[in-house]
């Protein structure tokens, strides 16, 4: 099996993780909140980042005193300020795209998506950074019932690679991200891009992609720098990190 005999998938996360769209969605939130004379707050992102259209739509509903039912519509909204900002501007973070072509080198590893943004918003941003057929298999909020942090997402992506969720590896940036791949049964290694983050739930937590291609930027990547990730039945032997 590739990967040092464990995984036959790497998993990516969008937002956060292999794109920088968090600067572009802190902007529609600013805009959306300032259009209601509001202040958008770092408290306010961090109970937001990463997770679904249903939580965020019940705190933004709250948070700016409108009816629960205009929830869903300020998330729209919200949606709307960002896709104009991702048709403009969106690149990938440092080292996601050398860690793809890596990965592709390996050989037999196949390439997922698991977003919880809806479709249109997925296309866009992969189609402005470059990557539109960088992957074997994208799966979204739309293509699921319950979105992350429910392990559907991560299932349906396995599925449709064809790949056993054990066997595979998510890489992801937020608590709902890090929860929903093992839910699901993957690896999980955590990226966090804030340290207010708890992603104390992965197998691993690392600062930055370009960890996992060792040392050098054109150094690719090698079994060595993934033998790092522990599989699920190996914890009890080598001991779990936190």
């Amino acid at each position: 099996m590739p990967l040092s005999g464990r995984y036959t998938a790497v998993v990516f996360d969008m937002d956060g993780l292999l794109l920088d769209t968090e600067t572009l969605w802190h902007e529609a939130e600013v805009e959306l909140f300032a259009r209601r004379g509001v202040e958008f707050t770092r408290e306010d992102q961090m109970q937001v980042i990463g997770t679904s259209s249903d939580i965020t739509a019940r705190y933004f509903a709250e948070r700016l005193r409108e009816p629960h039912e205009r929830g869903a519509a300020l998330v729209d909204e919200m949606v709307e300020l960002m896709h104009a900002r991702v048709r403009e501007r969106v690149q990938a973070l440092p080292g996601a795209v050398e860690l793809m072509n890596g990965v592709r080198e390996l050989g037999e590893v196949q390439l997922g998506l698991a977003s919880n943004s809806p479709r249109f918003l997925v296309d866009t941003a992969l189609a402005t950074a470059g990557l539109t057929d960088a992957f074997d298999a994208i799966v979204t909020s739309d293509d699921v019932e319950h979105p992350k942090p429910a392990p559907d997402i991560y299932l349906l992506v396995c599925k449709r690679l064809g790949v056993t969720p054990s066997h595979s590896l998510a890489l992801e940036d937020s608590a709902s991200g890090v929860a929903a791949a093992k839910a699901a049964g993957l690896t999980c290694i955590a990226v966090p891009q804030f340290a207010e983050t708890d992603v104390s739930a992965a197998d691993r937590v690392i600062s930055s992609l370009e960890e996992l291609l060792g040392r050098g930027p054109r150094q690719r990547v090698s079994s060595s720098n993934v033998q790092k990730h522990q599989d699920p039945a190996d914890r009890g032997r080598a001991g779990q990190r936190r």
